[in-house]
């Protein structure tokens, strides 16, 4: 599946390097020296060179030897195939597209709605719920989605306002 793996952001320096806004858990391999990058209307960039200059990604690409050459490319997202089944680092670790349309149920059974959408924010994943009342937002941690069933595309959520009065009880 082509997933967006970043964004090209403004030059750096003089020699053709751009900053990276990384859209994805495996920088290291979407963007290594050499790995072809596919872009919304530019054809494919080859990476040339990759370095971390004060916790922001700088890439060079072929053909691309200076400062303006590369503010051309300013905004150009970036894509990969990616094999959303192929499995995680680790047991729990999940695509955001295998998480959306999963249908999200109470404790107790009950359909609490389906997930519309994944928000990556600086704390954690936080899991947007669509209800028939309306959306319900619910972080995406052990405590408050005990199970995932990918394969079944269902999860049980336990909602914050909810796991805090079982804790104050």
């Amino acid at each position: 599946m082509r997933l967006n793996v970043g964004r090209i952001g403004r030059a750096h320096g003089i020699l053709g390097e751009a900053t990276i806004e990384v859209r994805t858990d495996l920088a290291e391999e979407r963007f290594a020296i050499g790995a072809q990058i596919e872009t919304d209307g530019h054809g494919k960039l080859t990476v040339v060179s990759a370095r971390v200059h004060n916790g922001i990604l700088l890439l060079g690409f072929e053909g691309i030897n200076d400062r303006n050459a590369v503010e051309k490319f300013r905004d150009v997202l970036l894509f990969s195939e990616v094999d959303i089944d192929e499995p995680g680092f680790a047991e729990d670790d999940y695509h955001v597209l295998q998480l959306v349309g999963c249908q999200a149920y109470l404790v107790d059974g009950d359909l609490l709605g389906e997930v519309t959408e994944v928000l990556n924010l600086p704390g954690q994943d936080v899991l947007s719920i669509t209800t028939e009342s309306g959306e319900v937002l619910i972080p995406f941690v052990r405590q408050l989605v005990p199970v995932v069933d990918i394969n079944a595309k269902r999860m049980t959520v336990i909602p914050p306002e909810f796991y805090e009065s079982e804790a104050s009880e």
